[in-house]
């Protein structure tokens, strides 16, 4: 029987070295990871919202919105998907379809949070987190409600800007508690910060690294050597692609054309690589082939 994505997912966080994680806003991002190499993905909330409906990452994209694409990204490759799924949006009850409908949608595992609904961006001001109590109704919903044992469970706090880095620590142990597989304390604020993370979490960790952001942007041996499990980089990829757009936009509005962009493009045959073009063409003359044989044995 083939693993399913949660049962691949686990057995690359079971490695000794942490797992990197690459944030993907769409298929075509997904298949380029893929060729780069990478072993699983991310799908961004907050990219895709910044993708898809050109608004901000403050709770706007709808989660039927949200796991169609995640479920695009997870059927463009073999990869398994972590998806971001918010807040679960809102009570237990909508945590639980809400996880059904992500695992329907064939990602490996979801991430949730303790934002109030609508939740922002965890590296914006003024956010609010729910009680505990609360946040251990969703975790615990979202265990349950997981049809597949393996689908992996990332429970987030954004406590840190909150209620502090102590209250963070604590939460983040009380839902690995309540069946979290890994924890994701959000927009730590320094080094000395990351180091009570990993020192005061009895969890295996993922930590988001954003450029920019309020946490400082560290090596991957030295987050490794702290005790991250997973380093994620959400939206750098998004980040570049926007400024490549930037410069070519910018460059055809001043000179009309694009020939001082041809050394920057992916190529045509790159282009095309990325979307299978070979493998959709060899389907075509499959089917074509089938045809003309069934037909011209008729004597039609």
């Amino acid at each position: 029987m083939d693993r399913s994505p949660g049962r691949l997912l686990r057995e690359f966080l079971g490695r000794a070295e942490p797992l990197l994680l690459p944030g993907v806003v769409s298929p075509l991002f997904a298949r380029l990871a893929y060729d780069a190499g990478f072993e699983a993905l991310y799908a961004t909330g907050a990219g895709i919202s910044n993708m898809t409906l050109g608004l901000p990452d403050l709770g706007l994209m709808g989660m039927s919105e949200l796991a169609a694409v995640s479920g695009r990204i997870a059927e463009a490759t073999p990869l398994p998907v972590l998806a971001d799924i918010d807040t679960g949006y809102g009570n237990a009850l909508n945590v639980t379809r809400t996880v059904r409908e992500f695992e329907n949608h064939g990602v490996a595992g979801v991430q949730i949070e303790d934002q109030v609904n609508p939740k922002r961006c965890g590296h914006f001001d003024d956010k609010a987190i729910v009680s505990r109590q609360e946040m251990l109704e969703r975790v615990f919903a979202a265990v349950e409600a997981r049809r597949d044992p393996d689908l992996v469970i990332v429970a987030r706090t954004d406590a840190i800007a909150v209620e502090g880095i102590s209250s963070a620590i604590l939460r983040a142990n009380d839902y690995a508690a309540a069946g979290a597989d890994l924890v994701f304390v959000e927009a730590p604020t320094s080094s000395e910060e990351l180091r009570a993370i990993a020192d005061g979490v009895a969890a295996p960790l993922m930590i988001n690294m954003v450029e920019g952001g309020r946490t400082p942007v560290l090596a991957p041996d030295e987050l490794a050597s702290m005790g991250f499990a997973v380093i994620l980089y959400a939206n750098s990829v998004l980040r570049m692609a926007m400024a490549g757009a930037n410069t070519a936009l910018r460059v055809l509005k001043a000179s009309g054309g694009t020939v001082d962009l041809l050394d920057q493009m992916v190529t045509w045959p790159e282009r095309q690589a990325a979307v299978r073009l070979d493998e959709w063409l060899s389907v075509d003359a499959r089917v074509a082939s089938l045809a003309a044989r069934l037909h011209d044995a008729r004597g039609d």
